[in-house]
C-alpha cells in the first residue's frame, strides 16, 4: 500500500472523471454511512471516480476509520492533515489533491445529500462551470442559527461587489478549470463559496432541503461561525473601512456641536455643568475609536498572516488502496468515451 506525505502518492495514477472532496472532523460515527451513500451516487454516474476523505485533525477515531476504508476500498483516498486547520483549509487541501475533471465538495456529516450528485452532473453536461446547492429548509437548526445565517448572507451581499448566492454552503460541483483557478488563489483566510462566485463562469443552482446530522453534534461553534463571517466580509468588501471613516466623520460633527453648545453657554453667561457633555463625548469617541481599531485590526491581521507566507496546510499522510491503480487502469480504456461528455 502506497503511503507518503505528499501528492506523489497520487501523481502516477490515472486521473478519474470525478473527484469527491469530503472534509472530516470528528465524524467517526457517520463515515461508514457517508461512504456507502457517496459511493452509490458515484457508481450511478457511470464515471470513474475517487473519494478524498480529508481528516482535519480529529480528536476521535476518524483517521483510523478513514485509513481502514482507504486501505480496503478502491477509489477511497485518505488524507491526514498535520493538525486541525479548519474546514476551509481542509477543503483546500482536498482540492489540491483532486485529479478529476469534475470535483464535488461535500461534508461527511450527511446533512447534504450525496444523491444530488446525479442532477449536478446533468447540469454540468449542459455547459455550466459550477452547480451549487441552495438550502430551502434546514432540519433541526436552531432559530438563532437560522436568523444569524440569513442576516449574514444578506449583509454580505449588500457589502460585497461579488454576487455571492445566499443560503449556500460549500456543497457544489465544479469543472476542472474552476478548480485549477481556485487552487491558484493564494489567500490564507479563505471563504471558498465567495471565491468560487468571484471566479465567475456559468453557474447554476439546485435547491434542496438540508437534512439533520446523521450522528453527533455540529462542530461549527458560534465562534467558528463568527470567524467565517468575518473572513467572508473582509475578503470581499472594504466597506467596513469606509464605515470606520464615516464613524470618525460623525464623531467630528458631534464634537463640533458639543463645542458650539459649550461656547454659547459661556457667551450667554449660562452655567454649563460640563460633566454631561464631557461624559457623552468620552463615551462616544471612546467607543468609536475602539470600533475603528477593531475594523482596521481585522484587515491588518489578514495582511500579517498572508505576508508570513507559510503553507496553507500540511499533509502528514496520504493513504491509497493497492487496488486503486489497477482499478483506474481498467477505467483508462473508457476515458476517451467519458471525455465526450466532460468539459
Amino acid at each position: 500500500m502506497p503511503t507518503r506525505t505528499d501528492e506523489s502518492t497520487l501523481s502516477g495514477l490515472f486521473s478519474p472523471t470525478l473527484s469527491v472532496v469530503a472534509p472530516c472532523y470528528n465524524e467517526q460515527d457517520s463515515l461508514s454511512a457517508f461512504v456507502a451513500r457517496i459511493e452509490a451516487s458515484c457508481i450511478a454516474t457511470g464515471c470513474s471516480y475517487e473519494i478524498l476523505l480529508v481528516n482535519d485533525g480529529s480528536g476521535d477515531e476518524t483517521w483510523e476509520r478513514i485509513r481502514a476504508l482507504a486501505q480496503g476500498r478502491p477509489g477511497i483516498v485518505g488524507v491526514n492533515l498535520s493538525r486541525n486547520h479548519g474546514h476551509q483549509l481542509a477543503v483546500t487541501a482536498g482540492l489540491s489533491l483532486a485529479r478529476g475533471a469534475r470535483v464535488l465538495i461535500i461534508d461527511a456529516d450527511l446533512q447534504d445529500p450525496p444523491e444530488l450528485l446525479g442532477p449536478m452532473m446533468a447540469r454540468l453536461d449542459q455547459g455550466y462551470d459550477v452547480v451549487y446547492a441552495r438550502r430551502a429548509k434546514r432540519a433541526n437548526e436552531s432559530r438563532f442559527k437560522l436568523v444569524t445565517a440569513g442576516l449574514f448572507y444578506r449583509v454580505l451581499r449588500r457589502l460585497s461587489d461579488v454576487d455571492i448566492p445566499p443560503d449556500t454552503g460549500d456543497f457544489r460541483l465544479m469543472s476542472r478549470r474552476i478548480v485549477d483557478r481556485l487552487n491558484s488563489m493564494p489567500e490564507r483566510d479563505r471563504f471558498i463559496r465567495g471565491m468560487v462566485a468571484w471566479l465567475g463562469g456559468r453557474q447554476s443552482e439546485i435547491v434542496y432541503d438540508r437534512e439533520a446530522r446523521f450522528a453527533g453534534r455540529t462542530n461549527y461553534t458560534v465562534l467558528k461561525m463568527l470567524r467565517l463571517a468575518v473572513d467572508g466580509i473582509t475578503s470581499f468588501s472594504t466597506d467596513p473601512l469606509r464605515a470606520a471613516s464615516l464613524l470618525a466623520a460623525i464623531g467630528a460633527v458631534f464634537g463640533v456641536l458639543i463645542a458650539i453648545y459649550a461656547l454659547i453657554g459661556f457667551w450667554t453667561g449660562r452655567i454649563v455643568p460640563g460633566w454631561t457633555s464631557q461624559a457623552l463625548m468620552t463615551v462616544f469617541f471612546g467607543v468609536g475609536q475602539f470600533a475603528c481599531l477593531a475594523i482596521i485590526g481585522a484587515y491588518l491581521g489578514r495582511m500579517y498572516t498572508q505576508l508570513k507566507g507559510r503553507p496553507l496546510f500540511l499533509i502528514d499522510e496520504v493513504v491509497v488502496s493497492p487496488d486503486t491503480e489497477k482499478r483506474e487502469e481498467e477505467h483508462a480504456g473508457g476515458a476517451q468515451r467519458e471525455s465526450s461528455r466532460v468539459r
